[in-house]
């Protein structure tokens, strides 16, 4: 089992310092598998995080952790955002271009991207760096900054240069410190995201980044051309009962309320073995007046026991029904799960929680610790531990989910520890992996971009 997977606040911590199922028997679909690309380390990137994303012309866009500029102490490198082409040929190998190597302090612009970018209908990119800008963060003794938000712009003319440009850089860990996971657009055009810490509220939540808990944050875009980006707080986790340490990977509803979940807090009778409590399931409402406070509501607090899970690890789902789903890593006596929230039928109601899949043989087949979920146009879900696989809904009411494996990943020169995956055409998923690939500069491959399919 990949501990490296047992958090994004694990993540980033290893970063500073250096199935047996409930349900239905999985069965294994055999898909096929290619490698796109090897990353190589160094200013060609190493260990993309977080998916990627298509853009019209079928090229993919994504963010790596590491690679890239050398001026990122206590980071290991300073990470990068690539674009991979595909090719003219069927069969030929995929281009990669990087798009702008982070320089860390040299220049202030972000260091070590922490999920994947996103992407506007005008073909701009978007994205987060855990550490870097000009904030006043201290860690270890040194400035790295409090993270930033990204944008890259494509060129004018085919083959110039993209602009980055930093949209928001965190002033101090208050703001919210290290954003974290994928951003998510509204109609309107304003960004949400989530930090791991800061925010200004709990105190006990991680000694080396200040002991805040954590924020969710709204960026607005500027009224004129040029002008800032405006961030708001919408709510700042206190621990304790309240929430801990957002994962970010948000998802809104058509009424404009915030889902997500917390890797901490909740259940103190919970104990994990980085933190107090086994995380939650939130929603944040929008304030019915322009100058009221957005509420928080905790739809549910995982208890870790065998009865439940913890520990959530990747952001949520939403379907047309206004359901959730999400997975986790495991609390303090269970193992990683899928999971589904249910709305209530009346108004004031609870959340009704149902294990989808119960990863309970940790080690085998299926290991632990699945990435965040994808839906298919008929409404299975998609995600991947070490594995890819299908989670098909029952046919019946009442009836079991069923797991189907669909590709075990090997490690060099196949990929390893899948982080995000989304469908190109139909049929097809593409992903990236952590580690595995060619590349010699890493330690058990430097990470690849991949597509499976039928």
């Amino acid at each position: 089992m990949d501990r490296n997977r047992y958090s994004r606040v694990v993540i980033h911590r290893l970063a500073l310092f250096t199935v047996a199922l409930t349900l239905t028997s999985g069965a294994t679909a055999e898909w096929k598998e290619k490698v796109l690309y090897s990353f190589q380390g160094g200013t060609d990137g190493a260990t993309p995080a977080g998916g990627v994303v298509f853009d019209k012309q079928g090229n993919l866009y994504g963010a790596t952790q590491q690679g890239g500029g050398s001026n990122c102490s206590p980071m290991a490198a300073c990470g990068t955002v690539y674009q991979l082409a595909p090719p003219a040929k069927q069969g030929d190998p995929w281009t990669e271009t990087v798009l702008h190597v982070f320089q860390g302090k040299q220049s202030n612009d972000g260091e070590f991207p922490s999920g994947g970018v996103i992407a506007d209908a005008l073909g701009n990119i978007y994205g987060t760096t855990a550490y870097g800008g000009t904030g006043d963060c201290v860690l270890l003794g040194i400035k790295g900054g409090c993270g930033t938000v990204f944008e890259l712009s494509p060129p004018q003319t085919k083959g110039g240069k993209w602009t980055y440009t930093i949209l928001y850089s965190f002033p101090t860990a208050k703001q919210g410190y290290v954003p974290n996971g994928d951003l998510v657009f509204d109609s309107a055009g304003n960004l949400y995201g989530a930090t791991i810490f800061g925010g200004g509220k709990g105190t006990t939540c991680d000694g080396f980044y200040g002991g805040n808990c954590g924020a969710v944050f709204e960026l607005s875009p500027p009224k004129t051309k040029g002008g800032k980006w405006t961030e708001k707080i919408l709510h700042s986790f206190a621990g304790g009962k309240d929430g801990a340490n957002p994962n970010g990977a948000l998802v809104l509803d058509r009424n404009g309320a915030v889902y997500g979940t917390t890797s901490a807090g909740g259940n103190q009778a919970c104990k994990t073995t980085s933190s107090l409590g086994c995380g939650s399931v939130f929603e944040l409402k929008p304030p019915t007046r322009i100058d009221a406070a957005w509420s928080e509501k905790l739809l549910h607090v995982f208890g870790g026991g065998p009865k439940d899970t913890g520990v959530p690890d990747a952001g949520l789902l939403l379907d047309g029904k206004g359901r959730l789903y999400g997975t986790t890593f495991g609390g303090a006596n269970t193992d990683s799960a899928i999971f589904s929230l249910t709305p209530p039928a009346k108004r004031g109601g609870a959340w009704k929680e149902t294990l989808l899949v119960d990863f309970k043989n940790c080690g085998g087949y299926f290991e632990c610790g699945p990435t965040g979920l994808t839906f298919d146009s008929t409404g299975n879900l998609y995600g991947s531990t070490n594995v890819v696989f299908r989670v098909n809904p029952p046919k019946q009411k009442g009836g079991h989910w069923t797991l189907t494996a669909l590709h075990k990943f090997q490690g060099p020169p196949d990929g390893r520890s899948p982080d995000g995956m989304t469908f190109g055409k139909p049929d097809t998923i593409y992903g990236t992996t952590l580690y595995g690939g060619t590349g010699q500069q890493c330690q058990g491959g430097c990470g690849v971009a991949f597509e499976v399919w039928p």
